[in-house]
């Protein structure tokens, strides 16, 4: 009975196994059949380059979940220009390429509507060889603002007058791979036309500094500038004056009027002994 009992669990154990199985390879097959060949980078791509078959394979990848704009084949990549870095195992797409028929190089990186130029920067300038490909910056110029109404000393005038610029190679490399801090002598910058204008006038009159800023802060800045007398809040600490004593205006006194005041008649005593005169028709009193 027992024996019976154990062959009956062992055989359900078979079949349940041999079922798993069938499911399990049905399920590859069907997931082998849905899948399909991905280009991907078998190198490291350094922004600007050209591409060519050695530096890309193709791979299998699930049917549902290629990426919009992915290559199944190389040829249609021979010779692209990719406009980001790629690193090994990335699929090739096709908003991280260069139109076709595009050149090599930096020029392949810039922006439609915008310029390349660059500038000289020390290891202080370069903001201690922090400004690496990739990083925004603002640009702040030092010089003399000789047509404000200032006194002679202080006409200096520290002032950000370019934001947001994107930095797209320093010295000769454009990698934005790297995070590790290198002091160059030049920098490379991504421009307008009108920015480019307004950033060779700013080198030629003062000496420029690069801000490093946020990746992701878009905020523009609105700052008058900073000279002598804001750094050193001198209209701050220089005391009041006092305030101006009243003056007092003496008043001249006028000149004291004299009123002539007729002097009182005398009355004449009346006499107890008075005669009436008349002399015609007037009559007069005579008293003595």
């Amino acid at each position: 009975m027992k024996s019976t009992r154990g062959l009956f669990m062992l055989l359900v154990a078979l079949l349940a196994g041999g079922a798993a199985v069938l499911f399990a390879s049905r399920w590859m097959l069907a997931q082998a059949s849905a899948s399909g060949q991905v280009a991907v980078a078998a190198v490291e791509v350094e922004i600007g380059a050209r591409l060519v078959p050695e530096m890309l394979r193709l791979v299998t990848w699930p049917a549902g979940s290629v990426p919009p704009g992915a290559f199944a084949e190389l040829a249609p990549l021979d010779g692209r220009v990719v406009k980001t870095s790629v690193t090994r195992g990335e699929p090739i797409l096709e908003g991280k390429l260069a139109p076709a028929g595009t050149k090599g190089g930096l020029s392949a990186v810039v922006a439609d509507g915008k310029r390349a130029m660059t500038v000289r920067v020390n290891d202080v300038v370069g903001v201690a060889g922090f400004t690496l490909p990739g990083n925004y910056v603002d640009i702040m110029v030092n010089t003399q603002n000789e047509g404000s109404k200032r006194g002679d000393q202080d006409q200096t005038i520290s002032k950000i007058v370019l934001e947001r610029i994107l930095v797209l190679a320093i010295a000769q490399e454009s990698s934005r791979d790297e995070t590790k801090p290198r002091v160059v002598n030049a920098v490379t910058l991504e421009v307008t036309p009108e920015q480019a204008e307004n950033l060779d006038l700013a080198r030629s009159v003062g000496t420029l500094s690069l801000v490093l800023r946020n990746q992701v802060d878009p905020r523009p800045v609105a700052t008058d500038g900073a000279t002598k007398s804001t750094l050193l809040k001198e209209e701050a600490a220089r005391p009041a004056a006092p305030a101006p004593k009243p003056v007092v205006v003496a008043k001249k006194r006028a000149a004291p009027r004299v009123v002539a005041v007729a002097a009182p008649v005398a009355e004449v005593p009346k006499s107890t002994n008075c005669v009436e005169v008349i002399r015609g028709t007037v009559k007069s009193d005579a008293c003595f």
